[in-house]
């Protein structure tokens, strides 16, 4: 019969089409893969000081994530550099299976001076044989210099009253800078 087509979409034709988009598809996949091994194993993604005027409280701390596979109860450890001029503040934290992020922060410090870097030293230490899986040294600054902190907590109690033992009228001797 010369005037009978043949259709084209035959199961073959449909099961070569198929199999060639699943190649490409493959390809494209591979192509833009992240390689695990390529990864350190942990990620700082941010570090700043915290200075909580209200209860007369400054410290500084970071933010980790954890980029690649570590044994559970394996520990992050943090020395920062005391800006009082003490020895280093020792922080650690222990990885658990439910979180990536971790946050360690220093205690209360004394004695920040504004636009100081300060030294952080941070460990992943892997549990069972102790083996320092990852290490680095960064610096975080402050914008601001211990001065804006009230000589003590500017409410005290559960209904926010005025602490009586601030100085009446007390400003921050930086606040004029501060606006």
């Amino acid at each position: 019969m010369p005037g009978k087509r043949r259709s084209v979409f035959t199961f073959r034709n449909l099961a070569l089409g198929l199999c060639g988009l699943a190649v490409v598809l493959f390809a494209i996949g591979f192509a833009m893969r992240e390689r695990v091994a390529d990864k350190p194993y942990l990620r700082i993604a941010g570090a700043s000081f915290i200075f909580n005027y209200r209860v007369s409280d400054a410290y500084y701390g970071f933010t980790a994530e954890v980029e690649k596979p570590v044994r559970n109860f394996s520990t992050i450890e943090a020395d920062f550099e005391d800006p009082a001029g003490g020895p280093p503040f020792h922080v650690a934290t222990t990885l658990g299976p439910r979180t990536t992020r971790y946050g360690l922060r220093s205690p209360s410090l004394q004695g920040i001076d504004k636009n100081k870097p300060y030294r952080v030293t941070v460990r992943l230490i892997q549990n069972g044989d102790g083996a320092v899986l990852f290490s680095r040294t960064f610096t975080v600054t402050s914008d601001l210099s211990q001065a804006v902190l009230p000589p003590a907590p500017l409410t005290v109690g559960p209904g926010y009253a005025r602490n009586p033992d601030l100085p009446n009228g007390w400003t921050s001797p930086e606040a004029g800078h501060l606006l």
